[in-house]
C-alpha cells in the first residue's frame, strides 16, 4: 500500500504541475555543463541534474564538500562517523549512494573534478577527504547513469565538482578561522587575481579534531592552485593542482574498540586543459593525473596484538579526454568525444622487521579507451531529442556498448517534461580482478556491472520564477553485480547480484522575499532487497533569512529507515537532525558566526557501531577583501 501511495502522489503531482500557474512569465534558464560537455540550458537535457551553487556552499561554512551535497540533492546519502574527517579502509566513511546505488566502498557513483575522474587506481573508489568546499565554484550532480559521457563508475550517477577561478578583474582574498566542540579547529585562506588575460586562484585548508570518541583523532591539510590564460577569444589554456595530506584514526565500533588503526594518506591531482570556442563549435583537450600514497596500520582490538606490518599502496590514474561540440544548424548540437585512461598501482604489506619479506598483494596497470557520439536537436523551441552511444574497450574484459536516449518537452513557458532511458556500467576494479586478498579470491574473468534506468520528470516554475520545483520518478534495474560467492568451498568474486530500485524525488527552491529563501528535497526509495546506506525516505528543508547585518540559516534533515548493517536481521535507523547558523557582519568585509549541529542531541548511528556526536557547536570569523 505504501508503494502504491507514493506512485499515486507522483502521478497526481505531475498533473497538478502541468496545469497550475501558467500565467507566470519568467523561466529560470540554469546553465549546466555536466550532461553534454557544453554550456546548455538544464531544461534541454533529458536527465535530471541537481546544481549546488557557491552561495549555498558558503552558507554552510563546511570545509568538507560531501556533507553540503547530502542536504541538497534528492536521493543522495553520504555516510559519516564523526565530527569531521571520513577516514579510509574498514573504519572509513564518506560512502555515497544515489537512489540506492553506490556500493561499499563506493565504486558505482563517479566523482569528477572539472570533468575528469577521481578514483583510486587499485581500489576503484574515491577518497572523500580530498574534496574541499573552499575550492569549489559549484557542483552538478547527475541523478542517474552518466556512463555515455564519463564511462566506468558512472553507473548510478555523477558528481562533477567545478573548481573556482577568479572571474572579475582585480584581486580578492578570503580567510576563515573556526573552533568548536572536541577541540575541532578549521583554518582556511584563499586568494584570486585577474589581470587582463590572466587569472589565478590559490587556497589552503587545515582541519583537525580530537574526535568525540577515544582514538578518533583526525587532521588534514589541503592545498589548491589554479591558473589560466586567454590567448584570444577562441582559445584558453588553464591548469590546476591539488594536494591533500591527512592522518585519520579509526576508533573501531563501540563493542570492539580499535587501537593504532591509523591511516597516513597523501592524495594529489593535476590537470591541464586547452579550450576552444568558436561560433559553431567548442570543445577541449584535457590531460589529468591522479596519484595516492597510503600507509595504514590496521591496528588491533582490545586484548589483541599490535600489527607487525603496515599496509602500503601507491596508485595512479591518468589519461586524456578530447571532445568537440558542433552546432551544424539552428537547434542542433552534436558532441563527439574520445577518452583514454590508465590506472593501477602497487599494494603490499611492509613488514616492520626488515628480516621478514614483504607480502605482495597487487602490482598491475590496466587501460581503457572509448569513443562516443551524442546528437541533440530541438524542434520549434518546444521539443528536444537527445540520443547517443558510447563504445568502451577495457583491457581486462573487452568491449562495452552504452546507449542512451531521451527527450525534453516544454508545453508551456514554465513547464518542462523529461523522459529518458539510459545505461550505466562499472568496470571491475583491480582489487576485484587481481588482488590476492584473504576475504575473497580474485577473479580475472569478471565482467562489468550494468544498470538500465527509466526516468520521467516534470519541472515547473511558479510565481514568476521565484518558486522552482521538480518531481521525478524512476526505475533502476541492476545486473551482473560483483559479489562474493563460494565455488568449491573457496570464496571468490562473482557476477551474481541484481537489484530493482524504484523511487520518487521532489526538489524545490523558493525565493519567498528578497531576503528570505527556502530549499527543500524529498525522496522515497523502494528496494527489492536491502541495500546498505540507502534510506527509504529522506527529507531536508533549509531556510535563510537576511536582515541588515544579520543572517540566520537553518536546516532540518530527516532520514527514515536507512540500513546500517546487512545480516539475517538487518538493522535500520531513523533520525532527524537540526542545524542552525547565525552570522553577524559588523563591517562589510568581516563575518562573525556560530553554528550548532544536531541541536536536538539526537542519538543515532550511520555506520553500525559508530555512534555519531550529539550536540556540537562551532564558532568563527570570516574575512573577505577585494578591490572590485
Amino acid at each position: 500500500m505504501k508503494k502504491k501511495h507514493a506512485w499515486s502522489i507522483f502521478l497526481f503531482s505531475t498533473v497538478f504541475l502541468l496545469v497550475y500557474s501558467q500565467q507566470d512569465t519568467l523561466s529560470i534558464n540554469e546553465v549546466v555543463v555536466t550532461g553534454t560537455r557544453s554550456q546548455v540550458n538544464r531544461n534541454n537535457i533529458p536527465m535530471t541534474i541537481s546544481v549546488i551553487d557557491r552561495q549555498e556552499i558558503e552558507e554552510s561554512s563546511e570545509s568538507a564538500l560531501l556533507p553540503v551535497l547530502s542536504e541538497r540533492v534528492p536521493g543522495m546519502f553520504v555516510t559519516e562517523r564523526g565530527v569531521t574527517g571520513f577516514g579510509v579502509s574498514s573504519g572509513g566513511s564518506g560512502g555515497i549512494t544515489l537512489r540506492g546505488v553506490g556500493g561499499a566502498p563506493t565504486t558505482e557513483v563517479l566523482v569528477l573534478i572539472d570533468g575528469h575522474p577521481q578514483y583510486m587506481g587499485i581500489m576503484g573508489h574515491h577518497l572523500p577527504d580530498a574534496y574541499v568546499a573552499s575550492d569549489v565554484e559549484k557542483v552538478e550532480v547527475i541523478r542517474g547513469p552518466g556512463s555515455i559521457l564519463y564511462g566506468s563508475n558512472a553507473m548510478g550517477g555523477v558528481i562533477n565538482i567545478i573548481t573556482r577561478k577568479q572571474d572579475r578583474e582585480g584581486w580578492s582574498a578570503n580567510g576563515r578561522i573556526m573552533y568548536g566542540s572536541y577541540n575541532t579547529q578549521k583554518y582556511m585562506a584563499n586568494a584570486g587575481l585577474k589581470k587582463g588575460k590572466y587569472d589565478g586562484f590559490i587556497s589552503i585548508n587545515h582541519d583537525r579534531t580530537d574526535g568525540h570518541r577515544d582514538n578518533s583523532d583526525f587532521h588534514i591539510t589541503n592545498a589548491y592552485a589554479r591558473s589560466g590564460y586567454n590567448f584570444s577569444d577562441n582559445f584558453r589554456l588553464w591548469g590546476d593542482v591539488s594536494l591533500a595530506s591527512y592522518e585519520a584514526q579509526n576508533p573501531g565500533t563501540v563493542d570492539r574498540p580499535m587501537f593504532d588503526n591509523i591511516a597516513d594518506i597523501l592524495r594529489g591531482v593535476a590537470s591541464l586543459t586547452l579550450e576552444n570556442n568558436h561560433e559553431k563549435s567548442d570543445g577541449a583537450l584535457k590531460l589529468f593525473y591522479n596519484f595516492g600514497r597510503h600507509k595504514i596500520n590496521d591496528g588491533y582490538a582490545e586484548g589483541g596484538t599490535p600489527r607487525d606490518f603496515y599496509f602500503r599502496s601507491n596508485d595512479r590514474n591518468f589519461g586524456a579526454t578530447l571532445y568537440q561540440n558542433f552546432r551544424l544548424f539552428p537547434g542542433n548540437l552534436l558532441t563527439a568525444g574520445f577518452d583514454y585512461k590508465q590506472y593501477g598501482g602497487h599494494a603490499w604489506d611492509d613488514m616492520m622487521d626488515p628480516a621478514v619479506l614483504n607480502r605482495e598483494w597487487a602490482d598491475t596497470t590496466l587501460y581503457e579507451v572509448a569513443g562516443y557520439l551524442i546528437m541533440q536537436h530541438t524542434f520549434f523551441d518546444k521539443l528536444t531529442f537527445n540520443a547517443g552511444v558510447r563504445l568502451e574497450y577495457n583491457e581486462a574484459f573487452g568491449n562495452e556498448w552504452v546507449p542512451q536516449g531521451g527527450l525534453a518537452y516544454r508545453p508551456f513557458e514554465n513547464t518542462v517534461i523529461k523522459a529518458s532511458v539510459s545505461k550505466g556500467f562499472r568496470s571491475p576494479t583491480i582489487r576485484e580482478l587481481f588482488y590476492k586478498a584473504a576475504w575473497a579470491a580474485a577473479n580475472p574473468d569478471l565482467k562489468p556491472e550494468r544498470m538500465v534506468n527509466y526516468e520521467l520528470s516534470v519541472g515547473q516554475n511558479f510565481l514568476n520564477g521565484r518558486l522552482q520545483t521538480e518531481l521525478t520518478g524512476y526505475i533502476a534495474d541492476g545486473s551482473n553485480l560483483i559479489q562474493v560467492g563460494t565455488v568449491n568451498d573457496i570464496r571468490i568474486n562473482q557476477n551474481s547480484g541484481e537489484f530493482t530500485n524504484k523511487g520518487v524525488e521532489l526538489s524545490l527552491k523558493w525565493q519567498a522575499l528578497q531576503n528570505l529563501r527556502f530549499q527543500g528535497i524529498y525522496s522515497y526509495l523502494h528496494l527489492k532487497d536491502p541495500i546498505l546506506y540507502a534510506p527509504k525516505q529522506q527529507f531536508s528543508l533549509s531556510g535563510s533569512y537576511h536582515l541588515k547585518k544579520w543572517n540566520v540559516s537553518a536546516n532540518y534533515q530527516l532520514v527514515d529507515k536507512v540500513y546500517t548493517e546487512l545480516s539475517d536481521t538487518p538493522e535500520k535507523q531513523t533520525y532527524g537532525l537540526l542545524n542552525v547558523k547565525i552570522s553577524y557582519r559588523p563591517v562589510r568585509y568581516i563575518d562573525i558566526f556560530v553554528k550548532g549541529e544536531n541541536l536536538t542531541d539526537a542519538n543515532y548511528e550511520i555506520m553500525k557501531g559508530y555512534p555519531m556526536p550529539g550536540f556540537t557547536v562551532l564558532g568563527g570569523i570570516n574575512i573577505a577583501l577585494n578591490n572590485y
